[in-house]
C-alpha cells in the first residue's frame, strides 16, 4: 500500500490516511446523493399514481399531475446535484466563498446576456402556476405546434404530426393556443350538389351521427350528441351541411375519420354523391 502512495508522490503515511478518508467521504456523499435522487423519484411516482387514482376529472387532472411531478423531479434533481458539488468541493478543501464571489462578478458581467434565460425561467414558472400547458396537451406556441412531451422551467418540448421535435424556450411564448383543454370540436363539412336531396342527406347525417354517439367504442369519446346545421353555407356550385361533435381532447381526428367512413357508406347506399372538405 505504501508503494502505491509513494508512486503518487505521497510519502507521509499521515497524508495518505487523510487522502483515504477524504476519498471515502466523497464517495459516501455521491452514494447518498444517488440514493436520495432514487428515493425522491420513487416518492414522486408513488405520489403521482396516488393522486391520479383520486382524480375526479381523470383525463385533465392526470395531465396536470404528470406535469407538476415532472417539474418537481427536475427541480429536486438539480438541488441534489448542486448540494453534492458543494459538499465535494468542501471535502477537497476548496472554499466556496471565493467561488461564489467570483460567480457574482461573472454573473454581473454577463447579466445582460442572461436576461433571456431569466425570462425563460420566470415565464415557465407562471405557465405551470396558471396551468396553461400540461404534458400530453396539443398546443401551438411561438409558431410551432405539436403534442407536449416535456415541460421544464426553461423550455417546452413538443412533437408535431411529422415526428419533428421542437424545443421552445419559455421566454419566446407570448400566446398559448391549447387545442386539448377540457374538450375539442370535431367539425365535419359535407358538400353536396344543388340537385341533391338535401332533406334526405340531412336525415342520413343525423342518423349516422346518433349511431356513432351510441356506439360502445365511441360513446366514451364523444361528450354530447352532434349538432347539425340544415344549410351552413352556399357556394357557387354546392351546398354545405356542417356537423359538429363535442369530443374529448385528442379524439377529434378519430371521431371525424369514423364519421366520414360511416357517412360515405350510408350515402352510397342511397346513391347520394358526397364530397367532403375536412
Amino acid at each position: 500500500m505504501t508503494e502505491w502512495f509513494t508512486y503518487f508522490g505521497i510519502a507521509n503515511p499521515a497524508e495518505a490516511l487523510i487522502l483515504t478518508k477524504t476519498l471515502l467521504r466523497i464517495t459516501l456523499i455521491i452514494v447518498i446523493a444517488y440514493f436520495l435522487n432514487r428515493v425522491s423519484r420513487r416518492a414522486l411516482d408513488a405520489l403521482r399514481e396516488n393522486l391520479s387514482n383520486k382524480a375526479v376529472n381523470h383525463v385533465e387532472e392526470v395531465k396536470r399531475i404528470n406535469t407538476v411531478t415532472m417539474v418537481l423531479r427536475y427541480i429536486i434533481t438539480t438541488v441534489i446535484i448542486a448540494i453534492t458539488i458543494v459538499e465535494v468541493l468542501h471535502e477537497l478543501g476548496i472554499s466556496i466563498a471565493p467561488v461564489l464571489a467570483a460567480a457574482g462578478v461573472v454573473g454581473l458581467a454577463i447579466g445582460f446576456g442572461a436576461q433571456s434565460l431569466v425570462k425563460d425561467y420566470f415565464t415557465g414558472f407562471f405557465l405551470l402556476l396558471e396551468n396553461q400547458i400540461r404534458k400530453d396537451d396539443v398546443i401551438e406556441v411561438a409558431g410551432k405546434s405539436g403534442q407536449v412531451e416535456a415541460i421544464t422551467l426553461r423550455y417546452i418540448k413538443m412533437r408535431d404530426d411529422d415526428g419533428n421535435v421542437h424545443y421552445v424556450p419559455n421566454g419566446q411564448i407570448l400566446t398559448v393556443t391549447n387545442r386539448s383543454r377540457d374538450f375539442s370540436y370535431a367539425v365535419v363539412e359535407v358538400t353536396l350538389d344543388y340537385d341533391a336531396n338535401i332533406p334526405e342527406a340531412f336525415q342520413i347525417m343525423q342518423e349516422v351521427a346518433d349511431n356513432l354517439y351510441q356506439d360502445p367504442v365511441f360513446k366514451n369519446k364523444i361528450i354530447a350528441p352532434a349538432e347539425i346545421t340544415d344549410l351552413d353555407k352556399l357556394t357557387d356550385s354546392a351546398v354545405v351541411i356542417r356537423c359538429r361533435f363535442e369530443v374529448l381532447p385528442q379524439e377529434k381526428v378519430a371521431v371525424k375519420r369514423e364519421y366520414f367512413k360511416r357517412l360515405k357508406t350510408a350515402f352510397n347506399q342511397q346513391q347520394i354523391e358526397l364530397k367532403t372538405n375536412s
